[in-house]
């Protein structure tokens, strides 16, 4: 339900965040009235800040609310943990309120000042996942500062929260490279409504739309951008999607790279940050091999002497084709809940703390290199789903769980690192440097190998777009690909 005049709000937590939220409210008619603080704090509870009663404690709202009625409830205590959050949850959606709204963690509300516009719908990552690490995005940033920072993939999961992050971090310009128009108008308009909201600095905003895949056009706007740090976010990441589409998957994800590596080294950019994932690690699947090809025309350029470095880790809650969405959709429609296989894991983090790790392992020590993510303990995505039907107020027996058999290219188990590889502590809380296993394969190599595969070469005009010829290409590099009996030319 949207705000409207004469909404009646909640506001849980009667800490700066808190008080921050109401004096913005009280700015602002159109967003509702606090009626209402509700905390834990003995010392708070009966008082007043400002004009607003702080009632408490929070296990008896029930009662607080037949006497104190409201539509809406904003829960405003960015140090919570998700044991906490899952108590106040459960209080809260037992009141049945019209819509629950959660402030971000502590480190993303910047100079201890939370903002009305930061607040949004409470979801199931916020209770599912570890506590987060709290990262000072002031302090974690300041190697952006005065910048022009470019960001690939923008309107995507992890390149829009980049983006929001980066408001904080004083960049000089922001530039949002995507190839859909409809995402990039999306981010570019939050980050403008944010900025206006009074959240971060005020950086230039400027849309880019434009295709990885066109090197003359990364070697043209590239130049004229003159940006000092790309993070490379953008790929085609859909792993079942990507079996049946693999020409495609090797010519964005690879020979976009390629593109823009090049563009980069030809305009003097400073720094650049792929993002990978743990499917690089020994990969079975079209996207996995992908991303190791870029990894590894990343990790090549430190022989030029280029600050290019690698960021892997696994799973992030919420993405866009991610299992959260696919989870939702199915509960809401009544079920069934379909899981590969009851012990599939995989690792998971929030979107929030990907990003801020990512943009915190952009500035650390010696760059040129890979650097991992520590995700914690694998989930069992059997276990998620049940977490999620009870998220929605629904038990097992509302909604079934079926298993459908593991998809095209996909692993029970994935690991962030392979046995060639050394994973070693950094001084920097859940990031991992890692010594690369010594390969003897150049990624040049493999890229003249997919060429014809992907551009057409009159000489070799057979492999143009030919899925087949491509697989077993890859699997004279990559081994662990799977090659399915049954594969097409085309």
């Amino acid at each position: 339900m949207s705000n409207k005049k004469g909404n009646r709000i909640f506001i849980i937590g009667a800490g700066f965040a808190g008080e921050n939220i109401a004096h913005e409210i009280s700015k602002k008619s159109h967003t509702g009235e606090v009626v209402a603080f509700l905390d834990d704090d003995p010392a708070k509870i009966g008082t007043k800040i400002g004009k607003i009663p702080v009632l408490g404690p929070i296990r008896e709202f029930a009662g607080i609310l037949r006497t104190t009625p409201a539509d809406e409830a904003i829960i405003a205590i960015p140090t919570a943990d998700k044991k906490e959050l899952s108590v106040i949850y459960r209080i809260l959606s037992r009141a049945e309120f019209n819509r629950i709204r959660i402030l971000p963690n502590i480190s993303q509300i910047v100079n201890g000042h939370a903002h009305l516009v930061q607040a949004r719908d409470i979801n199931p990552e916020d209770l599912l996942t570890r506590n987060p690490v709290l990262i000072d995005l002031v302090e974690s940033l300041s190697y952006l500062r005065g910048k022009r920072v470019l960001i690939t993939g923008a309107g995507g999961s992890i390149g829009s929260e980049l983006a929001r992050q980066l408001l904080s971090g004083g960049a000089e310009r922001l530039y949002l490279l995507g190839h859909g128009e409809n995402s990039i108008y999306k981010i570019d308009r939050e980050l403008r409504l944010l900025q206006e909201g009074g959240v971060g600095e005020k950086a230039t905003v400027v849309p880019v739309i434009g295709d990885l895949q066109d090197s003359q056009f990364m070697n043209f706007i590239l130049k004229r951008l003159k940006a000092d740090v790309i993070f490379h976010c953008a790929a085609h990441k859909h792993v079942p999607m990507l079996e049946y589409n693999p020409v495609e998957a090797v010519k964005n994800n690879v020979f976009g790279t390629y593109n823009l590596i090049k563009a980069a080294e030809a305009s003097g950019t400073e720094k650049l940050v792929l993002i990978s994932t743990d499917k690089a690690v020994n990969p079975s699947c079209v996207y996995g091999v992908t991303k190791k090809i870029a990894e590894m025309l990343v990790l090549q350029e430190r022989e030029k002497g280029q600050d290019f470095m690698v960021v892997r880790f696994g799973n992030v809650l919420g993405s866009r084709g991610s299992i959260i969405p696919l989870f939702k959709e199915q509960i809401l429609a009544g079920g069934p809940v379909t899981v590969t296989h009851p012990e599939t894991t995989r690792y998971f983090m929030t979107i929030p703390e990907a990003s801020s790790l990512v943009l915190k392992a952009g500035g650390v020590g010696e760059n040129r290199g890979l650097y991992v993510l520590d995700m914690g303990e694998p989930l069992k995505i059997l276990e998620l789903a049940r977490q999620m039907i009870h998220f929605y107020g629904f038990t097992e027996d509302d909604i079934p769980i079926n298993f459908i058999g593991m998809r095209p290219g996909e692993k029970v188990k994935e690991r962030l690192w392979s046995e060639g590889e050394k994973p070693s502590k950094t001084d920097y809380a859940r990031i991992f440097k890692v010594a690369a296993d010594s390969v003897n394969l150049s990624a040049e190599t493999v890229l003249n190998a997919l060429r014809p595969v992907c551009y057409f070469d009159e000489s070799r005009s057979e492999l143009y777009r030919n899925r087949k010829q491509l697989r077993g290409i890859l699997k004279d590099f990559f081994p662990g690909i799977r090659v399915p009996d049954d594969e097409p030319e085309y």
